[in-house]
């Protein structure tokens, strides 16, 4: 399945719009991660436990716009958009939603 931020894709015909696909997925921190991120923050640099927690999120909300998009008969998914956000309390989750237009390529 083709994905993409772009309304079109090069070389490729839109021969039916299927519907919107989204996928959502909150991603709650914990206290082991905290206290690595705590200690990046003091040293400076990147947390890498954090930012893996965030890539394994995204590609999740991702996966499931795409079983979405085939659910509704799609073979592709233009317009990608991502959203990000803190919810619960006191921001102690994440979330990424993934949204997109589902097509029938030619």
């Amino acid at each position: 399945m083709i994905i993409t931020t772009t309304s079109s894709i090069d070389g490729r015909k839109i021969v039916a719009y299927k519907g919107i696909a989204c996928g959502e997925v909150v991603f709650g921190a914990h206290l082991g991660k905290d206290i690595l991120a705590s200690f990046t923050n003091l040293v400076g640099g990147r947390s890498e436990s954090y930012e893996s927690s965030l890539r394994e999120t995204r590609d999740g909300a991702i996966s499931e716009m795409m079983e979405e998009a085939r659910r509704l008969g799609a073979n592709a998914v233009v317009g990608v958009k991502f959203d990000y956000g803190v919810v619960g309390q006191q921001g102690s989750m994440m979330m990424v939603a993934v949204s997109g237009t589902a097509v029938v390529l030619e």
